[in-house]
Parts: structure tokens; C-alpha cells; sequence
């Protein structure tokens, strides 16, 4: 295996999270949610984030899971791939 082939492999980041929106054509944002705990307090907390996925058949909806990865830039904002729900 290549160098630089190591290298990409390592670059690409896969998340696992909830279909919020299917409005636009290709394109479904996703929702992935941490469960982080405060240092100090210990209180358990969440924080969100939303990433817009490449769907090229439209077959995901909202509601559903999906596990997307990180890809080459597809649009201004879109650079994560749907591999699975």
C-alpha cells in the first residue's frame, strides 16, 4: 500500500446520524448528536451538529439513519457521502 493512500484513508471520517431534513434534490442534512460530560460538574450534555449529505438516488427520508462519510467537495457546503442507512 502507498503512501499517500494511507494517508487518505486516515483523513476520511465516518458519523452515524439522524435524517432531519430531505427537502432538496441529492442533498439530506443530517443531524449527529454527542453525549459529552462537563469536567468540572459532571453533568451530561449534548451537542448537535449538522452536516449536508450527498444522496444521489433520494432514497433517505427524515427520520432515518444513515452512516455517511468524508468525500471530495460535491458544493459549497456538501462534502460528506451517505455509504449506508
Amino acid at each position: 500500500m502507498s503512501k499517500s493512500s494511507t494517508k487518505q484513508h486516515q483523513l476520511q471520517r465516518k458519523f452515524t446520524g439522524k435524517v432531519v431534513s430531505a427537502k432538496s434534490q441529492k442533498t439530506i442534512v443530517v443531524q449527529v448528536d454527542r453525549t459529552l460530560t462537563h469536567p468540572l460538574y459532571g453533568k451530561q450534555y449534548v451537542r448537535s451538529l449538522r452536516y449536508k449529505v450527498h444522496d444521489e438516488k433520494g432514497q433517505y427520508h427524515e427520520g432515518d439513519l444513515v452512516t455517511f462519510k468524508e468525500c471530495r467537495p460535491l458544493s459549497k457546503d456538501k462534502r460528506w457521502r451517505v455509504l449506508y442507512a
